[in-house]
């Protein structure tokens, strides 16, 4: 689900250009050569590069997992990304029951 307002930048390859016409989303192609990572100052693909770095180094520890868990290994990996060295416990169980963590406070 895109919103048509949206902006896909992706680094060329075919497929990304033939998604973008089918769902009517304009196209910036970023090539990944050095000195063209970066389109016009604001379109660039390194935050998507550097998620993707991140997540293959976390998932090699798993040797692979089932396409049926993949879910909840990505679930995983957005709450520790989100949280990163402040993470607890109760984060956990926050995030596991889908709401938002409340502070309590006595009177």
């Amino acid at each position: 689900m895109v919103d048509s307002d949206a902006i896909q930048c992706s680094d060329g390859a075919a497929v990304y250009s033939t998604f973008a016409k089918q769902h009517g989303i304009t196209h910036q192609v970023v090539h990944a050569k050095a000195g063209q990572r970066v389109r016009e100052g604001a379109f660039h693909i390194q935050h998507v590069n550097a998620y993707h770095s991140r997540l293959k180094l976390w998932m090699a520890r798993f040797h692979g997992v089932a396409t049926k868990y993949l879910e909840h290994y990505l679930g995983w990996r957005r709450m520790l990304e989100r949280y990163q060295q402040t993470i607890q416990p109760c984060h956990c169980l926050q995030e596991a029951v889908g709401r938002p963590l409340q502070h309590i406070i006595g009177t």
